[in-house]
Order: structure tokens, then C-alpha cells, then sequence
């Protein structure tokens, strides 16, 4: 290889590697950046002198004189209430009814707990209990292996789930600039599928800042990058969910909207239907349903159909045309 050629490449590789690994990866799209905010001093508004008061006449008084005002007439006591032995009883024969004075009537207790809305029962997943995928990522048309990735998920009796991925340079990749990205997603399992609660990520072992936290009594999501709190739809999952949200669609060859928190902002988007398609990877040979998202970036994604709907091959293409594929090599289940 030419030396000019294989520095070409390693600059190609830095400038894509950021977008690929780094906590500001966006797998559905860039973030809008807020407008900057300007301040501008202005002087004080004048201040009016203050009016003067405003002196009203004294008009004569025309209340009477205390002295030949006459004495206010007492209401007459009001008749003692019969004791009960005088109440004529209740038979049950009797048609009438007696309406209870309401304004003795208590009012009822309201339990809040009881009010508020209660969080879906739990379900059985489609997944085993544990199992994980590993993955080569490559870029480009010419499939340069750029990094590796490794999924695992657990889910546990008590209806709870626990998702990790770790991302990592390889190759030349990792030589010119070595990261690890880490993600985890951790929840509940819901009649409808995932249900997250909290999304946390790390840069070369520290906080990426990229994390959420899910409360679903409200229907929102909190993130910790900005501090906003966005209202959420049902069903809604983060980036890592989402991949094994897919076997709960119900009719996925349909197409769908899924709701997606990538640890920067929270949005909608279309999941299109694109076939079923028979592919060939490292980790074999899959039936699958090819899945794809559209915005400013195109998102790809491959579920084999007869092996729990696990995702397999996604392809993200960025703004500038630049693919990144990454595709299963292994797959291990317990």
C-alpha cells in the first residue's frame, strides 16, 4: 500500500471515527442546535412622580343617631329538635325515603395511590433468559474493519431487563485513536415489550453525560445532557432497546413509528418495510426483514425472522453519504 494512500486512509478513518464511537453519535439523526441566546442592558423605564392623594369632602353622616336608633328585633330561638324516642321508626314497608342532610354527610376519602396510574403487569420474553451478539463494524463500500461491538442481554423472573453494549476502535482504527463506548439499558418487560427505565452511557470508562431516565406514571423522560424533560409516547425506547424492541411489533412488515431517546433529544420516527431478504454474514445464513429508517442520516436494520427477531446487520449512512455497517459475527444464547 502507497504510504500517501495509507495516511489518506487513517485521515479518513479520524475524522469518522468521533461520529461512529463517541457519545455524540446520533444513529437517527443530528441534533438541532439551539440558537444562541443574546442580552442586551437596556436602561430602566422612567419612574412617574408619585400623585398626590386625592382629599374627598365629608359628607354629613345620615345614619341615625345612636341614641334614637332604634333596637335591633332578636330572631326568635329556633324550637328545641325532637329527641329520637319522638321520631316516629322506619319500617321497611315504608316508600319513602329520607334524604340524608349533606351537610353533615363526610366527604369520601380519595386514596391517591389508588389514583394514580399503575405501571403494565409483567411478561414472559420471546428472548432466552441471556444471551449475547458480537459484531464487526466496517466503513465504507470496500469493508475496512474499523471497530468491534458485543451486545448482551439478561432478563431476570421477577419481569425486569438489562441490556449492555460496548463499542471499541480495531485495527489501524483503534491505533490512531482507541475508544471504548459503552451503553446500557436496564428496565421492565411489559405486555407490549421493553419498558425502560433508565439509560446510562461511558466514554474510555467515564460518564458520556448521554444518560435518561424514564418515567413512564407521567409519560417522560428526563436527560441528563440538557436537563430537559420530554413527554414520551407509549412504547417509546432508547437506542439500545430499540434493537430488541423489534420482536415485539406486531406487524413489523406493516411498518411502524417507534419513539427512540438517543441520550441527546427524544423524537418520532417512521420504520418502513423494506421485504424480506435472505443475507449471508460471518455469524451465517438468515432469513430476514429489512428494516429501515429515513431523516438526515438513514438507518438500516436487518432482524432474523426465525431466531427471536435479533437484529443482525444495520447499516447507518451519515449526512455526507459515509457508510458504517455493522454485522453479526457471533451469537450466543442461554
Amino acid at each position: 500500500m502507497p504510504i500517501a494512500f495509507a495516511f489518506a486512509l487513517a485521515a479518513s478513518f479520524g475524522i469518522h471515527l468521533a461520529a461512529l464511537f463517541g457519545p455524540d453519535v446520533e444513529i437517527f439523526g443530528g441534533i438541532d442546535e439551539p440558537p444562541p441566546l443574546r442580552a442586551e442592558l437596556q436602561p430602566p423605564p422612567p419612574v412617574a412622580p408619585p400623585a398626590a392623594p386625592k382629599v374627598s369632602e365629608k359628607k354629613p353622616s345620615t345614619r341615625p343617631d345612636a341614641k334614637t336608633a332604634k333596637p335591633r328585633r332578636l330572631a326568635s330561638k329556633p324550637p328545641a329538635p325532637k329527641s329520637m324516642a319522638e321520631e316516629p321508626a322506619a319500617t321497611p314497608g315504608d316508600s319513602a325515603e329520607i334524604a340524608p342532610d349533606s351537610s353533615s354527610t363526610p366527604a369520601p376519602v380519595v386514596d391517591s395511590e389508588a389514583a394514580k396510574p399503575k405501571s403494565a403487569p409483567p411478561a414472559k420474553p420471546i428472548l432466552p433468559a441471556k444471551g449475547s451478539i458480537r459484531f464487526a463494524i466496517y466503513y465504507g463500500t470496500q469493508g475496512f474493519e474499523i471497530g468491534r461491538a458485543e451486545h448482551t442481554w439478561e432478563f431476570t423472573e421477577d419481569g425486569r431487563y438489562r441490556l449492555s453494549g460496548m463499542t471499541k476502535t480495531s485495527g489501524i482504527a483503534a491505533l490512531l485513536k482507541p475508544l471504548v463506548f459503552e451503553n446500557e439499558s436496564s428496565g421492565r418487560l411489559v405486555a407490549g415489550g421493553l419498558q425502560p427505565e433508565t439509560y446510562r452511557t461511558r466514554k474510555n470508562g467515564k460518564d458520556a453525560n448521554e444518560n435518561a431516565d424514564f418515567d413512564w406514571l407521567t409519560a417522560e423522560v428526563r436527560l441528563s445532557r440538557s436537563g430537559a424533560v420530554q413527554q414520551i409516547s407509549a412504547g417509546a425506547q432508547d437506542i439500545l432497546s430499540l434493537n430488541y424492541q423489534l420482536a415485539y411489533l406486531r406487524q413489523p412488515e406493516g411498518g411502524t413509528t417507534v419513539g427512540v431517546v438517543t441520550g441527546k433529544k427524544y423524537d418520532s420516527f417512521a420504520l418502513d418495510a423494506l421485504g424480506v431478504e435472505e443475507i449471508d454474514i460471518p455469524a451465517g445464513r438468515f432469513r430476514t426483514l429489512h428494516l429501515r429508517a429515513m431523516g438526515d442520516t438513514v438507518t438500516e436494520i436487518w432482524i432474523a425472522l426465525e431466531r427471536y427477531s435479533l437484529p443482525v446487520k444495520i447499516r447507518y449512512t451519515d449526512k455526507k453519504g459515509d457508510i458504517f455497517e455493522q454485522v453479526a459475527t457471533e451469537i450466543g444464547t442461554q
